[in-house]
């Protein structure tokens, strides 16, 4: 018997896996929320696929998303970082991950758990949607706009609204996996 999916992960195996096994999951680890905030900010203007596929080249290039590390990552070796062609290479991209995993640490340094910063917009809670058609789930909600504006004021970049909305997704903050999908009741 198929599994009835959400129709945005298509035919591809690596979609498939990532929708079956983590999209929607609800994430509490640091490392791994900063992890997400990173790719999605890489999505701005590309597919989920494309970052996926280049989603351990990331892993390699950035320290596996150490903060403490790439925080220290020079303008030299961000330039270097330019010329790996299993990265997406653009400038300001690359750039923005150094200044995230600052903002990142910097928030540590107040004393501020990242997983209880970003689930604070919920107030910890998982929004499940019910939509028949995943074309039904907004690209942006109030709750990303205001994620999208702190985020912003506490340092970080490639941290629009919409891009918080996909992470709020991807993170499961918010199940937007369809009401028919065989996921949604799992997340």
């Amino acid at each position: 018997m198929n599994k009835v999916r959400c129709n945005w992960c298509g035919e591809d195996p690596l979609y498939i896996d990532y929708h079956d096994k983590e999209w929607g999951v609800p994430i509490h680890q640091d490392g791994k929320l900063f992890e997400f905030l990173i790719l999605e900010g890489m999505q701005a203007g590309l597919s989920w696929i494309t970052i996926l596929k280049k989603r351990d080249n990331y892993r390699q290039a950035f320290a596996n998303f150490d903060a403490n590390k790439i925080a220290r990552f020079t303008d030299k070796k961000l330039e270097k970082l330019l010329t790996n062609p299993g990265i997406i290479r653009n400038r300001r991209k690359v750039y923005s991950i150094r200044q995230n995993a600052q903002a990142y640490l910097a928030l540590q340094e107040g004393n501020q758990n990242f997983s209880d910063f970003i689930w604070q917009f919920t107030d910890g809670k998982i929004i499940r949607n019910k939509w028949k058609n995943a074309q039904d789930a907004p690209a942006n909600t109030i709750i990303s706009d205001v994620m999208a504006k702190t985020l912003k004021q506490h340092g970080f970049n490639f941290v629009g609204s919409t891009i918080c909305y996909a992470y709020m997704q991807a993170v499961g903050i918010v199940n937007d996996h369809v009401a028919s999908c065989f996921r949604y009741h799992e997340v």
